[in-house]
C-alpha cells in the first residue's frame, strides 16, 4: 500500500460558512506569502518564484485537503495537466490522487450509522477503521464478509451538497493559477461541476461500474471487481478487494519491458475501446484508479467519472486523427468550425492562423495513432508536446475561449493516458480500437 505521512481528520467542514472561512484563511496565507516574497526580492532582484510557489502550493493543498470534495478534485485534475501549473503545484496536488488526509475512525462510524442505521461491525464480519486509500471525494476501507475480502468506498460527508458553492470559492484561486479569461474559466468550471455532480452520485457510479466492467470484460489483461448493490448506499459502494500495487509502487519493482508493455497495452485498449465502441469513456485517468495485480494484469477500481461522447463531437474530433484528413483544407475547416475551434466572427487572417496552428498541434498529438505501434518512452515526443502547450499558453490568440466544452474532459483523458503510458515507458499496438466515423462529404 501507499505509505502515508498524513494525519487523520476528526472533523470535516460541511456548512457553507465553515467552508468559506477556510478559503478566506488560505487567501490571507497566500497574501502573506506574496508580501514575504516581494520583500525578499527588494534585496535580491534575481530571486525566482520557486519558494513562493512551494509555499502557496502547500497552503492551498492543506486547505483543500481539509475541505475534501470538489475543491480537492479540481486540484487533482490540475496536477494531471503538467503543462499548466508550476512543478511545485503539480507535486503537491498530485497527493490528492490517492494519498489525501483520511477521516478518523470515529467519524467513519458516525457516517456509517447515518447511511446504514448500523455501525460497520454490525454489517461486516471485519471492518478496518483505518482507510487504505483516501482521495478527493471519498476513502476506501477494507472489510470482510463470509470469508470474502471487500473494499468499501465511503463518500466524505457534505461533499455532494457543496459542489456549486465550493467551485465558486475555488474560482479565484483557479483564476490566478490558470490565467484563463473569466468566460473560459466559467466554461471550465461548469463542465467540472456537471461531472462532479455525477461523480458524487454513488448510485449512478454503481450502475455504471457494473455496466462498464461487463462491457470491457472482452479486453485482455484487465480485471474488475464484482460490485455488491445490496451492501451499497447513496454514499457508499462495496466491491471485491483487488490485491495489487499502484503505478508508482509497481514501477519500483523494476518490471521488465514485456511486463510494462502488457499493462500499457491493457490501458490503451481500455480507453480506446470505450471511446470508439461505447462512445463514453472513463474520464479520470489518474494512477489512483488503477492497480497492477500480482499476476501482472491491470485492475480498474473506479468508474466515478464518465464522459459521454455525443456524435456531433465524436465525428469531427476523431476525424482529425485520421490519416490524410488534413489534405482537404475544406474538410479540416468544417471540422474546426463544428468544434468551435474556429468561430463565426473570425477574420480570414485569423482563420488561416488558427488553421495552421491547429494542424501542427493535432499532427503532433495524434502521432501515436498514425502508426501500428508507438513507443511511449520517447522523451523527444513528450518534450515537443509540453513545449508546444507552453507556447500556446503564452500566445494572446489563445487567451479567449476556443473549442466546445467536451474538449475539457476528452483532452484531459487522452493526455492523462499518454502520461501514464510515458511513466510505464510502454510500447503499445495503437491500431487495436480505431475511430468509427460516419462523416458526410
Amino acid at each position: 500500500m501507499i505509505e502515508k505521512e498524513v494525519k487523520e481528520q476528526n472533523s470535516i467542514p460541511t456548512s457553507k460558512v465553515e467552508r468559506s472561512t477556510q478559503f478566506v484563511k488560505t487567501g490571507f496565507k497566500i497574501g502573506g506569502n506574496y508580501v514575504k516574497h516581494y520583500s525578499k526580492k527588494l534585496f535580491n532582484p534575481n530571486l525566482s518564484k520557486d519558494e513562493l510557489n512551494e509555499e502557496n502550493a502547500a497552503d492551498i493543498y492543506e486547505s483543500l485537503s481539509k475541505l475534501k470534495g470538489s475543491a480537492l478534485k479540481v486540484a487533482q485534475m490540475l496536477s494531471m495537466d503538467k503543462n499548466i501549473l508550476p512543478k511545485a503545484y503539480v507535486d503537491k496536488f498530485s497527493l490528492s490522487q490517492y494519498n489525501a488526509p483520511p477521516l478518523s475512525g470515529p467519524l467513519i462510524v458516525q457516517t456509517f450509522h447515518k447511511l446504514y442505521g448500523k455501525t460497520p461491525d454490525q454489517i461486516f464480519d471485519k471492518f478496518d477503521l483505518k482507510s487504505s486509500n483516501a482521495a478527493s471525494i471519498g476513502q476506501v476501507h477494507q472489510a470482510e464478509l463470509h470469508g470474502k475480502k471487500l473494499a468499501v468506498k465511503i463518500q466524505y460527508p457534505g461533499v455532494g451538497d457543496s459542489i456549486s458553492s465550493d467551485l465558486k470559492l475555488v474560482k479565484p484561486f483557479a483564476f490566478r493559477l490558470l490565467g484563463m479569461s473569466e468566460k473560459e474559466l466559467n466554461i471550465y468550471m461548469n463542465e467540472v461541476e456537471e461531472r462532479l455532480l455525477e461523480e458524487t452520485d454513488y448510485e449512478l457510479e454503481l450502475k455504471r461500474s457494473i455496466e462498464f466492467s461487463k462491457a470491457c470484460s472482452v479486453l485482455n489483461n484487465i480485471v474488475f471487481p464484482t460490485y455488491y448493490p445490496e451492501l451499497s448506499t447513496k454514499r457508499t459502494i462495496t466491491m471485491d478487494w483487488l490485491e495489487g500495487k499502484h503505478l508508482k509502487e509497481y514501477l519500483q519493482t523494476n518490471p521488465s519491458q514485456e511486463e510494462r508493455n502488457i499493462i500499457g497495452q491493457a490501458l490503451w485498449d481500455f480507453y480506446n475501446f470505450q471511446q470508439h465502441e461505447l462512445r463514453a469513456v472513463h474520464a479520470d485517468p489518474h494512477p489512483g484508479n488503477f492497480m497492477i495485480t500480482p499476476d501482472g494484469k491491470l485492475g480498474v477500481i473506479d468508474f466515478g467519472c464518465i464522459k459521454v461522447l455525443p456524435d456531433d463531437f465524436y465525428n469531427p474530433f476523431f476525424s482529425l486523427s485520421s490519416n490524410g484528413f488534413f489534405e482537404s483544407k475544406e474538410k479540416t475547416l468544417k471540422a474546426f468550425r463544428e468544434l468551435e475551434m474556429i468561430q463565426p466572427n473570425d477574420t480570414p487572417a485569423q482563420i488561416e492562423f488558427y488553421h495552421e496552428v491547429y494542424c501542427q498541434m493535432i499532427t503532433l498529438f495524434a502521432k501515436p495513432y498514425t502508426s501500428n505501434t508507438f513507443d511511449f518512452s520517447e522523451n523527444a515526443f513528450f518534450d515537443k508536446l509540453y513545449k508546444f502547450g507552453e507556447m500556446l499558453s503564452k500566445m494572446p490568440e489563445f487567451k479567449q475561449v476556443r473549442g466546445v466544452k467536451h474538449f475539457i474532459y476528452v483532452n484531459r483523458t487522452n493526455f492523462g493516458l499518454y502520461n501514464i503510458l510515458h511513466e510505464l515507458k510502454a510500447i503499445v499496438q495503437t491500431d487495436t480500437y480505431v475511430p468509427q466515423l460516419s462523416l458526410q462529404d
